[in-house]
């Protein structure tokens, strides 16, 4: 039975607020290695360091990429499996294991090790806000899916406001190691408040692995995840190198990072709350304005980072437009994907995570072969370009099979 419904509007906000923590810890052990490359390139990669600052730096983008891959192997495969349980049970254990894993992160010593941590800690991560989102439904009620899966994707963006700064900040002066102690405290209080606000919230007992993965058969999932997957990478491959972009493209000092990341944090919120009310309202709309200025800001970022001020504001325009899209692209997944409900709103994090990982990582071989590090914006403006593309194409077939 599922008592969110008849929750008080107070037990209602704890209870979702409870969720959004541990939205917070994930924005930040997703995030904040992005401004703390240097720093962990010079630590775990010491003999490359000294040899190509470079290199080691896009050697290290690999730890990015492989948090993305957890989150894009876990999120269909814990969702699934998890799809009869108790919701708020499967939560707390998903807030369990991140912390765990984020703990291996702190002390593990070597850069193979810190991978593993890494490529562990993504693997809660889809199925977390997936079925967070799908008890915040429940909590909000009828018509407002989207602002639900928004308020969970609220503490990831928030976590870009002040988690990821503060974790920069600390990483820089304290050792980046401290940034991931700070994440691994803030799972650890998730944890605590999910166990006792978040209400019982059933499973769905008729549901498998099996039958939960039938959701690859419809054709518009795929083209939905691909929006994700590939337009989504734009916003990655410039985020992944925020700080040689401000350091050395734009020659501002180090302490600038952490400033453009609030900024980037800022936009990220904004966009997020805007991107859930939009795609309440329109759909279709909201992704393809949505892609086609993304695709505009970074071309104009690749265009004028050279200059700080404008770099701030693009960074925090491309953050803003990108949020937008992501609460947009999890109501399209759960609407195309029938009763395929658990995995549908987990598989949105997997797509955003390959994203991640394909932005990262191009971005990573661009500036590793010497293109400099604007390289990674132009990437991004061809990724969103692509991801266009494919949001015409999905809603074109949409219009083509209702007229068949």
């Amino acid at each position: 039975m599922n008592h969110s419904s008849t929750l008080s509007r107070g037990a209602a906000t704890t209870a979702l607020l409870s969720l959004a923590i541990g939205s917070f810890g994930i924005g930040m052990t997703e995030f904040v290695a992005m401004g703390l490359l240097p720093d962990i390139a010079q630590d775990l990669l010491p003999d490359l360091w000294a040899s190509s600052p470079e290199e080691a730096i896009g050697r290290a983008g690999l730890l990015i990429s492989l948090y993305a891959l957890g989150v894009v192997i876990g999120a269909p495969t814990i969702a699934g499996l998890v799809a009869r349980f108790p919701r708020h049970r499967v939560m707390i254990g998903l807030a369990l294991a991140l912390t765990f894993f984020n703990a291996l992160t702190v002390v593990l010593p070597s850069f193979e090790l810190v991978g593993a941590s890494r490529l562990l800690a993504g693997l809660p991560h889809g199925a977390y806000f997936g079925i967070g989102a799908l008890v915040a439904a429940d909590v909000l009620g009828p018509g407002r899916r989207a602002q639900g899966a928004a308020f969970i994707l609220t503490g990831l963006t928030i976590a870009n406001v002040v988690g990821v700064p503060l974790g920069t900040y600390l990483g820089q002066n304290y050792g980046w190691r401290t940034a991931f102690l700070v994440v691994t405290v803030v799972f650890a209080v998730a944890t605590l408040c999910i166990a006792l606000f978040v209400p019982e919230h059933a499973g769905d007992p008729g549901r498998g692995m099996l039958s939960e993965f039938g959701v690859f058969r419809v054709g518009q999932v795929w083209l939905t995840l691909g929006i994700g997957a590939i337009g989504f990478g734009g916003f990655f491959a410039v985020y992944s190198y925020v700080s040689p972009l401000v350091t050395e493209v734009a020659g501002s000092p180090e302490w600038a990072v952490p400033i453009v990341l609030v900024l980037v944090g800022i936009g990220m919120t904004v966009g997020n709350l805007l991107g859930g009310y939009l795609a309440d309202r329109d759909l279709q709309r909201t992704l393809v304005v949505g892609m086609a200025l993304l695709v505009g800001i970074l071309v104009l970022l690749a265009l004028l980072a050279p200059n700080i001020i404008l770099l701030g504001l693009l960074a925090t325009a491309v953050g803003a437009v990108s949020a937008m899209l992501s609460p947009a692209i999890q109501t399209r997944l759960m609407d195309v994907a029938g009763d395929n409900q658990s995995i549908a709103a987990a598989l949105n994090h997997s797509a955003l995570n390959i994203g991640n990982s394909l932005g990262a990582f191009l971005g990573g071989v661009v500036i590793a072969a010497g293109w400099g590090f604007t390289a990674p914006t132009w990437i991004g403006a061809a990724l969103a370009s692509v991801g266009l593309g494919i949001t015409l194409l999905a809603f074109r077939m949409q219009r083509r099979s209702v007229l068949v």
